[in-house]
């Protein structure tokens, strides 16, 4: 950047009365006033104003929840009220809120109504699309602040997996399976950090199984994935085992992160060192480089606050096998 462009924009900062992150902001800004010259096509801009001005607004309004866990619930907005899986959903989102998770939809109808209806408006977010015809907000959520409204499918998509501990799909249509590949592909690519993935069909329905049937029988056999992978979703017919799927996964594990070359795990409980022996012997395909090991809190972490008290393991992570990564996390969490 031009030092002279470089300190007007730390005087305009300043003007604004400076702030979080100023250095990135700095960037931000920086790489706007570029449009200038290298983006003649103003829908192009458009694009570009609207997704920053969205995801600005909907951090804004997480930010003040940051510290509690939330479950994202996607389904068809055609489910009826009658409908079984409608009244499954209702049911799933009373208790995984009463488990202490907030519950995030898309805030339209159907199985985003009804996860809305369960946890209650205090327990809820929304995260609506505008579009042409049937989509607007429930009315649980529709006069509540911790609604967003937006233009992109893209900025609201990532908005729901960046806040999301979990996720619950129950059954849909094409957005539905777009929101499911979307979470599977993140996660088995490390591009977003591991989390359940369960899949809640009617009592003895087959929309999920038929759905895995085709996973196996077409992705798993014809080698587009690795077994592990199938350790990344979970199908389910009932909503008490959905919530403990959920719950389960965070009994142990709270979080993780990379320090340069090693991956850390942050556990409530640190494993025993006989534990830690045979987590070296299973996973040992997933090391590379320091073997996995307890230690202390590294100075990188100092500001994250609710961590830096936990025990931790720390390894050097291949970055490839998260299908694998999620078979270990699920073994911290049975210790």
């Amino acid at each position: 950047m031009d030092l002279g462009l470089k300190k007007q924009i730390q005087e305009l900062i300043a003007f604004k009365g400076g702030g979080h992150n100023a250095d990135l902001v700095e960037d931000i800004v920086d790489n706007a006033l570029k449009l200038l010259h290298d983006v003649e096509h103003r829908g192009d801009v458009r694009i570009i104003q609207t997704a920053v001005r969205e995801l600005r607004y909907a951090f804004k309004l997480f930010a003040p929840y940051a510290e509690k866990r939330k479950v994202t619930i996607f389904g068809s907005a055609r489910t009826q009220p009658d409908q079984v899986v409608y009244k499954q959903a209702v049911d799933l989102g009373r208790k995984i809120s009463q488990a202490g998770f907030m519950v995030i939809t898309g805030a339209g109808s159907g199985i985003m109504q009804a996860g809305h209806e369960g946890a209650g408006p205090e327990m809820s977010f929304g995260a609506n699309i505008r579009l042409p015809w049937e989509q607007s907000a429930n009315p649980v959520i529709s006069s509540d602040k911790k609604l967003v409204t937006f233009k992109y499918f893209f900025t609201r998509k990532l908005t729901f997996l960046r806040h999301s501990d979990a996720i619950v799909l129950f059954p849909g249509g094409f957005g539905t399976m777009d929101e499911g590949y979307e979470a599977l592909t993140l996660m088995q690519t490390g591009k977003s950090r591991l989390m359940p993935l369960v899949l809640v069909d009617r009592p003895g329905g087959t929309y999920w199984k038929t759905w895995d049937k085709n996973i196996r029988e077409h992705l798993l056999r014809d080698r587009l994935i690795s077994p592990e992978d199938l350790s990344l979703y979970q199908i389910t017919d009932d909503a008490d085992e959905a919530v403990k799927s959920i719950t389960r996964f965070y009994r142990n594990f709270h979080s993780s992160r990379f320090v340069k070359d090693l991956l850390i795990l942050r556990l409530k409980r640190a494993p025993t060192a006989s534990a830690v022996e045979a987590l070296n012997e299973d996973f040992a395909d997933l090391v590379a480089g320091e073997p996995i090991r307890v230690i202390e809190a590294t100075a990188e972490e100092i500001d994250d606050e609710d961590c830096v008290n936990l025990s931790r393991i720390a390894f050097g992570f291949n970055r490839r096998d998260y299908g694998r990564l999620r078979q270990l996390i699920d073994r911290l969490n049975a210790f």
